[in-house]
C-alpha cells in the first residue's frame, strides 16, 4: 500500500477553475490517509509544474502520484514521464478527469461539479494506494509489413516503407494495379492523368528491391500479433505469362466468344474473358476472368502464353505490421433514383468521367445523340439526412464534378452545364475550380434536401425541375441531353477484411481509427493500421498522406527491431482457474489460450495480444482473472472514494 501520494489539482487556466473550486477540492482531500502533500497549480502540464512535481517526489520521497486536470487522453503519458524523471514508476500515478467530467459537463452547477471533483480526486487517491509497479514488456519485431491495396495509396505507403529498409509485401486484389485513380483521365488541380500518376508510382514499385508485388492476391487468414503476424495469402492464377505477344493476344481476344460488361468503364462498354483495360496499364500482361471464362480452349490454341491449367497458389508470410488501404467504391443508385437504369441518359459522375476519358475531342455523343446539354445532381448518395445511410459529405464529389465540368467545355464544342447543388463544397485550393467553372459561365442552382430535383422523361425528352433556393425557391424546369448524378463514396462491398483482421467500423461503414487527431491511422489492433479511402471519403492528396503517416507510423514501431507494449494486462490465477472456457468465447482479440495439464486445465493470457479491455474479468465464475493497472483493490478502493462523504 501507498504511504506518501502527492496529489496535484490543476486549475487548467480557468477551464477547470471558473467551475471547480480547487482549494476547497484540496482542502477536502490534504488530510486523507497516504496523503503527503496536496497542491493546486495553474497548468499542470507547465514547464514549470512539471519540474515542482519532480521535485516534490525526490525530496518527500513520494511513492505515488495522483494529478486531477484533463482528460488521460491528452496528457497521461506526460505525467508518467513526470514520474519516471523523479525515478518514481509511472504506473504508480492517477490521472483524474475533472475538466471534462466535471467542469464543462456541468458548468452551470459550480457547487455540485466542485462536490463532484471531490468525490472523484478521492477515488483517485484511494486507487493509488493499492496501484503496483509496472514495466513495458518487449517482443522482437519482424523487419517487414504487408500493405493491402496497390491502389496509389498502397503503392506510396509501400515506398515509404521500403525507402526506410522495411521489406514490403505489397498486396492487389486485382490482375491491375492503380486502384480507381487509374480509371480517371485529368486531375482536378493537377497536370497529370491517373494513368500518368499510377506509372510514375509503379516505376518506383518495380525498381526497388525490398518491395514484393503481389497480383491477384488476397488475404484469407492471419494470426499472430504486432511485430508477429502469421498471415496467409490466395495468388490467383492469372493464366498469361509474361511474354504474351500482341498479335497472338489480339487473336485471342478475337476468337473469345464470352462478352460482359467492362467494370473499368463502369458498364458503358463491354470486354471479353481476356482482356486488359489499356494500353499502359500495369502490369503490362493481360489477364483472364476466371469467372465469366467458360474455358472452351479456343484462346490457349492461338497464344502459347495461355495456360489455362495453371492453379492458384498459398504463400505464407510472417510480418510485423499490416496497412489496410483497400480504397473506396462509387455510390450505386438505386433503381429509380433520379432516373438512373430507368432513363437512358442518366449517368453516374465515374460513367461520365469514363465516357468523356474514351471520347475523342470535337463532339460529345451518348447513345447515338450528341450532347449540348448536360445536367448535374449532387450530393447523390451522400448528405442523405438522418433517415438515411449515407449522412456523410464525399468531400471530393464537388471539385470532381467541376472540374470535369471544365474537361467538358474545353474539349467539346457547344457544351452548356447546369449545376444542380446543395451547396458548394470545395475547398482549400479547390476553390479556384469553382471559380474557374463560374468564368466559363456555368449555371448553378440550389435545392434542399426537402426539395429534391425531380428527373422525368416524356415524349423522349428528358427534363429537370428543381426549386431553386438562389431565387427564392422558384420552381425551373430544363430540358437536357444528359443527366450526371455527382454519386459519392461507399465503403467497399464484400469485404471480408475487417472481421478477419478485427478493423472496427464506424455508422458509415468505413474503418475506424482510434482517433481522428491523436491516431488518425491506428487501430484498436495494434499493429494493424489504416489508410486511404478505406477510413472515409478522401482526395488524392489526402489519401497520400494518410497513407505516408500510416508507413511513418509503422516505420517508427518495427525500425529498432523491438516493440514495447502497455503492462496492462490481464493475468490468471491458475490455482484458482478451472479451465471452463467461457473466457475463450468472449475475448475479441484470441489472446487467451489453454494452458495446464489434462488433470488440471486452466488458461493462459498471451500477452502480446492482450489489449487490457477487461472483457475476460466479469464472465469469469471464479474470479481468476484480474487486470493489471485495474486490480479488484483498485476498483474496490475507487468505489470507496466515490461513496465516502
Amino acid at each position: 500500500m501507498k504511504k506518501r501520494i502527492g496529489v496535484y489539482v490543476c486549475h487548467c487556466g480557468g477551464n477547470i477553475s471558473d467551475v471547480v473550486n480547487v482549494s476547497e477540492v484540496v482542502t477536502a482531500v490534504k488530510d486523507m490517509e497516504g496523503v503527503a502533500i496536496a497542491k493546486n497549480t495553474l497548468f499542470a502540464c507547465s514547464d514549470a509544474a512539471q519540474n515542482e512535481i519532480v521535485n516534490d517526489i525526490t525530496s518527500l520521497h513520494l511513492d505515488a502520484l495522483v494529478i486531477a486536470s484533463c482528460s488521460p487522453k491528452l496528457h497521461l503519458h506526460t505525467f508518467r514521464a513526470v514520474a519516471e524523471r523523479a525515478g518514481l514508476n509511472s504506473y504508480n500515478y492517477v490521472q483524474v478527469n475533472i475538466r471534462e467530467q466535471c467542469s464543462w459537463a456541468h458548468s452551470y452547477e459550480k457547487v455540485s461539479a466542485t462536490g463532484k471533483a471531490i468525490q472523484l480526486v478521492k477515488s483517485g487517491i484511494e486507487r493509488v494506494i493499492f496501484s503496483r509497479a509496472m514495466e513495458p514488456f518487449s517482443i522482437p519485431a519482424e523487419q517487414s509489413v504487408m500493405v493491402l491495396g496497390a491502389g496509389i495509396g498502397g503503392m506510396r505507403s509501400a515506398i515509404s516503407l521500403a525507402n526506410v529498409g522495411l521489406q514490403v509485401y505489397l498486396l492487389e486484389r486485382e490482375f491491375f494495379i492503380g486502384g480507381r485513380t487509374a480509371q480517371w483521365g485529368d486531375l482536378s488541380a493537377a497536370y497529370e492523368n491517373g494513368p500518368e500518376v499510377v506509372s510514375r508510382l509503379f516505376k518506383q514499385i518495380r525498381e526497388h528491391a525490398n518491395i514484393h508485388l503481389f497480383i491477384g492476391a488476397e488475404l484469407i487468414s492471419q494470426s499472430g500479433n504486432i511485430g508477429s503476424f502469421e498471415v496467409k495469402v490466395k495468388i490467383k492464377p492469372r493464366r498469361i505469362s509474361g511474354d504474351c505477344d500482341e498479335s497472338g493476344f489480339n487473336q485471342a481476344i478475337s476468337i473469345c466468344p464470352v462478352e460482359v460488361p467492362d467494370d473499368f468503364n463502369f458498364g458503358l462498354t463491354s470486354r471479353k474473358a481476356i482482356y486488359q483495360h489499356y494500353p499502359s496499364e500495369y502490369p503490362a500482361i493481360p489477364a483472364i476472368d476466371d469467372a465469366n471464362c467458360n474455358f472452351c480452349g479456343a484462346c490457349e490454341s492461338l497464344c502459347k502464353s495461355i495456360d489455362l491449367n495453371q492453379k492458384e497458389e498459398i504463400l505464407n508470410l510472417k510480418v510485423g505490421n499490416i496497412i489496410v488501404n483497400t480504397g473506396f467504391d462509387p455510390y450505386e443508385p438505386t433503381r429509380g433514383e433520379f432516373g438512373y437504369n430507368e432513363i437512358e441518359r442518366v449517368l453516374t459522375l465515374p460513367q461520365f468521367k469514363r465516357l468523356v476519358d474514351i471520347s475523342g475531342a470535337g463532339k460529345l455523343n451518348f447513345k447515338g445523340k450528341q450532347i449540348h446539354t448536360i445536367t448535374y445532381i449532387f450530393c447523390v448518395g451522400s448528405r442523405q439526412g438522418e433517415e438515411g445511410e449515407n449522412q456523410y459529405c464525399s468531400r471530393y464529389c464537388c471539385t470532381t464534378a467541376l472540374n470535369t465540368a471544365i474537361i467538358v467545355k474545353r474539349k467539346f464544342a457547344d457544351i452548356t452545364n447546369i449545376h444542380c447543388t446543395r451547396g458548394i463544397r470545395t475547398y482549400g485550393k479547390q476553390e479556384l475550380i469553382y471559380e474557374e467553372s463560374s468564368r466559363q459561365g456555368d449555371i448553378f442552382l440550389e435545392f434542399s434536401f426537402e426539395n429534391m430535383p425531380v428527373v422525368e422523361e416524356r415524349n423522349g425528352k428528358v427534363f429537370v425541375r428543381i426549386k431553386d433556393i438562389l431565387t427564392a425557391n422558384r420552381e425551373m424546369e430544363a430540358e437536357t441531353d444528359l443527366v450526371v448524378l455527382i454519386t459519392g463514396m461507399v465503403p467497399r462491398r464484400n469485404n471480408n477484411i475487417a472481421q478477419m483482421l478485427k478493423i472496427p467500423t464506424g455508422r458509415d461503414h468505413f474503418f475506424n481509427e482510434i482517433h481522428a487527431k491523436l491516431r488518425p491511422v491506428e487501430t484498436v489492433i495494434d499493429g494493424v493500421l489504416i489508410a486511404g479511402t478505406c477510413q472515409g471519403p478522401k482526395n488524392i492528396m489526402e489519401t497520400l498522406n494518410s497513407s505516408m503517416a500510416a508507413a511513418a507510423k509503422s516505420a517508427a514501431s518495427l525500425s529498432s527491431g523491438t516493440i514495447h507494449l502497455e503492462p496492462i494486462v490481464a493475468d490468471v490465477n491458475t490455482d484458482q482457474c478451472t479451465g471452463c472456457g467461457i473466457c475463450l468465447t468472449v475475448c475479441p482479440f484470441d489472446a487467451i489460450v489453454t494452458a495446464g495439464p489434462e488433470d488440471k486445465p486452466a488458461v493462459s493470457i498471451v500477452i502480446s495480444r492482450c489489449k487490457g479491455c477487461g472483457m475476460c474479468l466479469p464472465v469469469c465464475p471464479e474470479d481468476a482473472i484480474e487486470l493489471y493497472g485495474f486490480t479488484n483493490e483498485e476498483m474496490e478502493g475507487m468505489i470507496d472514494g466515490l461513496t465516502s462523504y
